[in-house]
């Protein structure tokens, strides 16, 4: 029998989480504008248009780029931050502050502060540049260059959520294990290697599923630094999804790749959660 506390729970559940769930897939069998109250079943043609969109793969490509490399990224300087701060040094709280600060600022305002440093027209980079004598440069406007810049602002936002996981981590390893490898002989490296690293395990999986699913559905700093362009060549599975809504009115296709995105994030997070705990060991 169901305790009665959990009640509440469960229609919150139910009315925000799991109806607009099975509605998004009932609407992807349809051509729903999104608006009108007319709207006919055509079966699976939105889930075919996925792999005749011209767009896709590039979108895909940009999600994939948005997930992983901001995984990487969070991760290796998350963890160096954290190997730091572990080290008794005056300021430390200070120095934690500052690197946690970007965290709780809101990532469309977050994109938009780091748009002024990158802008064509104005941009702080821009004009240390035409300051030394040479043009400006489009980076935002750069297919080759935009992606990467985004990753780079998502990765300095939320390093600071890796960079605590990590120090938690850190502070559970108990001294003697390290005072053991001393008597030993064994190296700074190799007190990391097979000490730190080991049992830094379940930090690392926390670590590391947060950033794939987060990556994975980047929205915000997209559309504040490029708004998905030029074209689609920076939008995301999310931004795409969004654009597809409220700019063509098909919500029907919307829903659809709302449905993959679903999909891939499931896939990802849960193969590596449990690829990640097989190396989990308890300290």
């Amino acid at each position: 029998m169901i305790n009665i506390m959990y009640v509440p729970a469960l229609i919150l559940f139910a009315v925000f989480i799991l109806y607009p769930f099975v509605k998004g897939i009932q609407i992807s069998f349809t051509n729903w504008d999104g608006y009108s109250q007319n709207f006919k079943w055509i079966g699976i043609s939105n889930y075919k248009r996925l792999f005749t969109d011209p767009d896709m793969g590039t979108v895909t490509r940009n999600t994939f780029i948005y997930g992983i490399g901001s995984t990487l990224f969070q991760n290796i300087i998350g963890l160096i931050y954290a190997l730091f701060l572990n080290m008794s040094f005056r300021l430390k709280g200070l120095t934690r502050t500052i690197i946690y600060l970007p965290v709780i600022i809101s990532p469309l305002i977050m994109g938009y502060i780091w748009y002024f440093f990158f802008q064509y027209n104005g941009g702080a980079i821009n004009d240390v540049i035409q300051l030394f004598g040479s043009e400006p440069i489009n980076l935002l406007g750069n297919p080759n260059i935009n992606v990467w810049i985004i990753t780079f602002v998502n990765t300095y936002q939320y390093v600071g959520v890796a960079m605590v996981i990590y120090l938690a981590g850190l502070q559970t390893i108990s001294k003697e294990y390290y005072d053991a490898a001393k008597i030993d002989g064994a190296g700074a490296w190799s007190r990391f290697a097979h000490i730190t690293w080991p049992l830094l395990a379940p930090s690392f999986t926390i670590n590391i599923v947060l950033n794939l699913i987060g990556g994975l559905k980047l929205f915000d700093v997209v559309t504040a630094m490029t708004n998905s362009g030029p074209g689609y060549s920076s939008a995301s599975l999310s931004t795409l999804m969004y654009q597809l809504y409220f700019g063509r009115q098909d919500a029907g296709y919307a829903a659809a790749i709302g449905n993959l995105m679903f999909v891939i994030i499931s896939i990802i997070s849960i193969a590596a959660l449990i690829m990640l705990r097989r190396r989990e060991v308890t300290s």
